[in-house]
């Protein structure tokens, strides 16, 4: 009789699951393909970082296994933390290596400053993980403290007295963040996004603060995205404090909400922007949304495209109505309707006009935010009809009060759009794998997460190791991602990919690999890993 070996243990005692060995051998594969495209002093900081949060993680798993996490986080996937960890350093060094290429000194320091952001926000999640965890894991904190001090030595001697203050400044706020809205939405989150969502949000926040004091000048629709991103954020954080006191549900608090909105919008957030562009807000959206008759059209198509959800929500509202099941929910085919109608949303915005679909998609995330404030503080009149109709989306990653997924996957198709370093591709268009940087959520969220889902769960029979995943799934997303990019150089004139093809079919198939084996939320961390890739 053959023997069989026990699955590995890690130091604290539990075994190692294959699909998180898995896992963190694709995200390693991304981070030394970065390091080799980079290879300088910065990269070997992310190497090192990599290290230590692959041990890290398994002290956040069993944090989580025994209960013993500081706050309530989401129960149904792992902590993440290796995989979250790795995208803000990561981004930051391709952003730096690109705008070192276009000879832009300015932006080349903001990447370092995102890289240098990255891994201190994620140094402070290991140094929480193993403050709390008993008994105090010695090797650990060794190889923690080593990968630690290897990074401050680096960024002791590569950033200025002035770039240290900002990323200190960043991971106050990240602290801050971290102990209002853990404890404010439990379940909500796993640790590693925690870290990338709330990281975010706390330099998006730094930056917006810098640039108010100093009175830079910039593109309005930067200052858009800054200013209703913070606004957003600080209007729950208001609410959620001011509804611990009073019931949300009635009448006179739902007439205060609204009133409430009108003065934050109108006396902070408008005057705020008029601050920033320099002239009145509200006319310079309109004038910017019909400046020309190509966005009246493209508006149009997309008031249409917004119809039809709207029409999906409805019909399955009322099928859930005609059932004898009170508990009825979409089924998991028809929620990728969305992803297809998304599809068709940003395709022709990337094609035709960039910058109103940045625009667009920026009004559209403070629509849907606005709107989850009011289902989740029940706010009259729509707040129980919200309730009712998202409730038929739900699935396990819903697992605490807000739901997120659909606003995951707005984030998802609109951070490639959002996040290209734009005056660091003014003296050249993007060639090669770069061309392909605005369609990165489009390729790895509405095209192969979509197929690997629809022929997984319909055709697929053979399934990765320690997952519901399928072979099935994966290698039809490959392959429809493959496809997706021959009718992009097909109706996109702009792109032109260099006989990069090698490098895009890498970037896919290691993505599709994560998409297989993660059980974070793919509709964020997919496009940003794709994204890192391209921009390499």
């Amino acid at each position: 009789m053959t023997r069989q070996c026990p699955p590995p243990v890690a130091e604290s005692g539990f075994p190692l699951s294959g699909s998180v060995l898995a896992e963190a051998a694709v995200v390693f594969a991304v981070v030394l393909s970065i390091h080799a495209a980079v290879w300088d002093r910065y990269s070997w900081c992310a190497v090192a970082l990599a290290v230590q949060a692959f041990y890290v993680q398994y002290k956040w798993d069993r944090l989580l296994q025994q209960g013993n996490a500081v706050f309530q986080f989401r129960m149904s996937a792992n902590s993440g933390l290796l995989p979250a960890s790795m995208v803000m350093p990561l981004l930051g060094l391709v952003m730096k290596e690109r705008c070192q290429t276009a000879g832009n000194p300015y932006f080349e320091r903001f990447g370092v400053v995102v890289a240098a952001t990255g891994m201190a926000v994620a140094l402070f999640s290991s140094v929480l993980a193993l403050g709390i965890t008993r008994p105090v894991p010695t090797n650990t904190c060794a190889i923690s403290g080593l990968a630690g001090g290897i990074i401050i030595y680096i960024m002791k001697h590569s950033l200025s007295v002035g770039e240290v203050i900002e990323v200190l400044e960043v991971l106050l706020v990240f602290v801050y963040l971290n102990m209002i809205l853990l404890y404010l939405l439990p379940r909500c989150f796993t640790p590693g996004e925690a870290l990338l969502v709330l990281g975010g949000i706390s330099f998006v926040l730094n930056q917006l603060i810098k640039r108010s004091l100093t009175e830079s000048q910039g593109d309005p629709v930067d200052f858009f995205l800054l200013v209703v991103v913070v606004g957003m954020v600080l209007m729950g954080v208001f609410f959620s404090t001011l509804f611990v006191f009073m019931d949300s549900g009635t009448w006179a608090s739902s007439i205060f909400f609204h009133l409430m909105t009108c003065v934050l919008g109108l006396g902070v957030v408008l005057p705020w922007l008029h601050w920033l562009i320099r002239r009145n807000p509200l006319l310079w959206l309109l004038q910017f949304l019909f400046y020309t008759e190509t966005r009246i059209y493209l508006l149009a198509y997309w008031s249409l495209l917004a119809t039809m959800a709207c029409l999906v929500v409805l019909y399955q509202n009322a099928k859930r109505s005609s059932s004898e099941s009170k508990k009825h929910k979409a089924p998991a085919i028809t929620r990728k309707y969305f992803h297809f109608i998304v599809v068709a949303t940003y395709i022709p915005g990337i094609i035709f006009d960039r910058p109103l679909l940045y625009v667009a998609a920026t009004v559209c995330l403070a629509v849907f935010i606005f709107l989850e404030y009011v289902r989740y503080f029940r706010i009259k009149p729509l707040g129980h009809t919200l309730r009712s109709l998202l409730s038929l989306f739900l699935d396990e990653r819903d697992s605490g009060p807000l739901i997120l997924t659909h606003i995951y996957l707005l984030l998802g198709m609109s951070l490639p759009i959002w996040l290209i370093p734009r005056p660091c591709t003014q003296k050249d268009s993007l060639g090669g794998a770069r061309a392909l940087v605005p369609y990165a959520g489009v390729l790895a969220v509405g095209v192969g997460d979509t197929v690997a889902s629809i022929f997984g769960s319909t055709m697929g029979e053979i399934r990765w190791p320690g997952t519901k995943k399928t072979f099935e799934g994966t290698m039809t997303s490959i392959f429809a991602q493959i496809i997706s990019v021959a009718l992009i150089l097909i109706f996109d004139s702009g792109v032109d990919l260099n006989y990069s093809y090698a490098w895009i079919l890498g970037s896919i198939s290691t993505v599709s690999l994560l998409e297989a084996y993660t059980t974070q939320i793919d509709n964020l961390l997919l496009p940003l890993y794709l994204l890192i890739l391209l921009m390499a």
